[in-house]
């Protein structure tokens, strides 16, 4: 496994190939680069949906550290992140094929289901999780509009079946929560993590 690491030293090392969670942290201007963390990603007999979430985020933040250390590349603390979608308790999986995203967006229909993302932070002297819960209520779809969704490709690698920072953010009707949190990665509750751990963002140097 390899690393992306700039010429400067980075703040933080980001553990996921995710392009969402990049451009959030370049968004708030946190100086960073990633690093490869692949971890199997499979909840345990009995796990809960947010016992598992919280524990695949504190994973991939100790599996980039470790491969920091492996790599003998310069140390810095380790951001990992995992996001699901809960509906009436069940976790909304990456679609399997077209009639299973239909399936999904079906159920998705007109009602309310939770994002969870768990966001940890792994330095070689400690680790810090925070969690973030939404609400997502969709409108009512059509399946012909469903089946035009699928036709975009967008909803083939999402879990739940549809991307809210793309296509799919017309199928949104409300949200009650952090929306950068289902994107991938939540603003509020990462900078709280950055400010525990001493790591600048834009707001370097003002008081806070």
């Amino acid at each position: 496994m390899s690393a992306v690491v700039s010429d400067v030293i980075p703040d933080l090392y980001l553990a996921s190939q995710s392009p969402r969670r990049r451009e959030l942290l370049r968004q708030i201007g946190v100086h960073h680069a990633v690093i490869s963390a692949s971890i199997p990603e499979q909840p345990a007999a009995g796990e809960t949906a947010l016992d598992y979430v919280q524990r695949l985020a504190r994973e991939k933040a100790a599996a980039g550290f470790a491969q920091l250390v492996q790599q003998q590349l310069p140390l810095a603390p380790v951001l990992g992140a995992d996001t699901l979608g809960l509906l009436d308790g069940a976790i909304l999986e990456k679609p399997r094929d077209q009639a299973h995203a239909q399936q999904m967006l079906r159920q998705l229909s007109g009602r309310t289901h939770q994002v969870i993302t768990a966001v940890a932070l792994h330095s070689s002297t400690r680790q810090a999780l925070r969690v973030s819960i939404t609400d997502v209520t969709f409108r009512e779809l059509s399946d012909a509009e469903i089946a035009a969704y699928w036709a975009t490709g967008e909803p083939q690698d999402k879990a739940g079946g549809y991307a809210i920072q793309g296509l799919g953010a017309v199928f949104v009707n409300e949200i009650r929560g952090s929306y950068s949190a289902v994107v991938g990665l939540p603003i509020e509750a990462t900078c709280e993590l950055l400010k525990e751990f001493g790591i600048a963002w834009w707001t370097a140097g003002v008081e806070l």
